[in-house]
């Protein structure tokens, strides 16, 4: 998850249209593994609707003074610098934010808490306040006013990425319980021999595979320059809702030992949903899906 973080969400924008002195002093340093970043966007009340965010980085000379919150940023309580979305003009939401590259050592910024969270515990999860922190005018990345746009376009490897780190976990809780429900007897056999579980444990690992060659397809589209919007969406829509349906199957496959905190299958349980919430609900991927085919409503005048 960290890992994830620094390459596929707080770091391709910064790679694509950053300038040399942002690429030199975060980027380089980030690939090299001897900084830490974070992706700054979401806030209390501005998850998936990022046109609603309110941190504001107002142009006072050569600087930026940046001013708001974000909530719910992976590796916030050890990164090094932020990749921050923030409002740097008073214009149309999709054509008023940057993307700029903040050090978090900055004075004015403020770690309030580490979240707790009910899965992915080893991953730090922070609240993050920002009061008149300034920062060079030209710490925005690429062109100011153009963050929004950069930010979808993050959020399509980010959502790749998340498919990606959803594929392994799925593959080893079935094997995994392909071995336990072998060894385990219940009625004078395995339960395994029972024809509604290895059915289920093969249904499961096709669409698995399935969800493989989607990203593969995805991924390969994305490099020869393609528009994956659609089907990357289909993917993190499926992914979040498979994760789920796998994990909760196979722990019914464990009986009691599966709601242990003894065995993985019960960890990826809780481990795995955040994926049908973070880097876009299921129901904004539904939206984004809806719009390709032509079926999304108007918008309410």
């Amino acid at each position: 998850m960290a890992i994830a973080v620094q390459t596929d969400m707080s770091t391709p924008a910064l790679a694509r249209v950053g300038n040399d002195r942002l690429k030199r002093e975060f980027l380089a340093p980030s690939i090299a593994g001897d900084l830490v970043s974070c992706l700054g966007v979401s806030e209390p009340g501005a998850g998936s609707d990022v046109a609603s965010i309110k941190t504001r980085a107002e142009r006072k000379g050569d600087d930026l003074i940046i001013n708001g919150q974000k909530m719910w940023i992976t590796n916030g309580c050890q990164a090094d610098w932020i990749c921050l979305l923030a409002n740097t003009s008073a214009g149309p939401p999709h054509r008023s934010k940057s993307l700029m590259c903040v050090p978090m050592d900055t004075k004015g910024i403020t770690i309030a808490k580490r979240i707790d969270k009910m899965g992915m515990r080893s991953s730090d999860t922070a609240q993050i306040f920002f009061e008149d922190v300034r920062v060079p005018a030209d710490s925005i990345i690429g062109e100011e006013g153009m963050g929004f746009t950069y930010q979808m376009q993050q959020f399509q490897e980010e959502r790749m990425a998340g498919i990606a780190l959803s594929l392994a976990p799925m593959d080893l809780i079935i094997n995994q319980t392909i071995e336990y429900a072998r060894q385990r007897q219940a009625f004078g056999r395995s339960i395994l021999d029972n024809q509604v579980v290895h059915f289920t444990l093969a249904e499961l690992q096709t669409e698995v595979e399935l969800l493989r060659s989607l990203l593969y397809r995805a991924v390969e589209s994305y490099v020869a320059g393609q528009d994956v919007t659609e089907l990357v969406s289909m993917g993190k829509l499926k992914s979040g809702r498979l994760v789920r349906e796998v994990s909760d199957k196979c722990l019914q496959f464990w009986g009691g030992m599966g709601f242990t905190n003894e065995v993985l299958v019960s960890r990826m349980y809780r481990d795995l949903r955040l994926l049908s919430i973070g880097a876009g609900a299921d129901e904004v991927m539904l939206g984004i899906i809806c719009k390709f085919m032509g079926t999304l409503p108007a918008p309410a005048r």
